[in-house]
């Protein structure tokens, strides 16, 4: 059967267009077109999760790799000696250079600046950009842990937050209003509560105890002005190893405490569970998040984000 010159002329037509998809693909990004690149894509398609960052700093690069993942939530040890506050997890951990200033506060100044950069199109914006392009009002949450005495090392840790709060990038409450951005900082390990209640304006809050919160003689109203984030040993709290069938006054316990979170507008966290054997490790995550927990406490990232 002869080929109609219709046809003939269709698939000639055809071989002569210009380049493909693919090959304009190509050709774009080998060119470094402008057209691919915008000033906030430093996370460009990274959805944040809702996973927290246990022991951070024990990363290979800390905080860059959990945003990576898009964590949500990072750790930092920190411990005062000689006025300065380094990261690590035991004294003999610790190093000249890896301090909380050049760990996390100066790379997040910096991340977060990218985020919000000064253009012709930014004209009267007040809210400012959290780290994830794709979510940019979530807020990346920073957990400290003072491993040293909370009251003589408390007013370090504020103090080394102004380079973020000077720029705006902390998130605040102030005159009985809560003003959320890019970074929410919570005091955690020794931590001093009575200092964190006299902060005013408070961009420092408190790491609750997610077991205490119905505690009557605390003498602390517990809500997410103080304490966003509510906290607890999972093994003391719950204690199911991961194998075998939960009970039914473990997975009641579980269910409570979270509860009593959420009655206060506070998002619960169980550190501690076990990270072995993997089968048990899903299994309690699992229970976790079915539950309602709010936060993946991990020390695997990426078998955390893949859940």
């Amino acid at each position: 059967m002869f080929l109609s010159l219709a046809f003939l002329a269709a698939t000639s037509a055809l071989v002569s267009a210009g380049p493909g998809v693919d090959q304009q693909i190509s050709s774009l990004e080998t060119g470094n077109s402008s057209l691919l690149r915008y000033p906030t894509q430093f996370t460009q398609g990274i959805i944040p999760k809702a996973i927290h960052s246990h022991n951070d700093y024990w990363r290979d690069v800390p905080l860059l790799t959990a945003l990576s993942f898009g964590v949500a939530s990072v750790e930092a040890d920190v411990w005062l000696a000689n006025g300065t506050l380094y990261v690590g997890h035991e004294i003999q951990a610790l190093t000249q250079d890896r301090t909380f200033d050049s760990l996390y506060v100066q790379p997040l100044v910096e991340i977060v600046k990218g985020q919000n950069p000064v253009t012709p199109f930014d004209v009267n914006i007040s809210q400012v950009n959290g780290v994830f392009d794709t979510s940019s009002g979530t807020p990346l949450q920073l957990l400290v842990d003072i491993k040293t005495d909370g009251e003589e090392t408390f007013p370090f840790v504020v103090k080394a937050l102004e380079p973020l709060r000077e720029l705006g990038y902390l998130t605040t409450f102030s005159n009985g209003s809560l003003k959320q951005s890019a970074v929410t900082v919570v005091g955690t390990g020794n931590t001093p509560l009575d200092g964190v209640k006299s902060l005013s304006p408070r961009d420092v809050f408190f790491d609750a105890p997610l077991t205490g919160l119905t505690d009557t003689t605390s003498n602390t109203t517990w809500d997410a002005t103080l304490s966003p984030l509510a906290s607890t040993n999972y093994a003391v709290a719950v204690g199911w190893s991961g194998i075998g069938n939960i009970s039914e006054a473990q997975s009641a316990n579980i269910t409570q405490f979270i509860q009593d979170a959420h009655a206060r507008g506070i998002t619960a966290r169980f550190w501690g569970s076990p990270g072995w054997p993997i089968s048990a490790r899903n299994n309690i995550w699992r229970k976790l998040v079915d539950s309602g927990a709010d936060w993946l406490n991990a020390d695997d990232l990426e078998a955390a984000s893949a859940f």
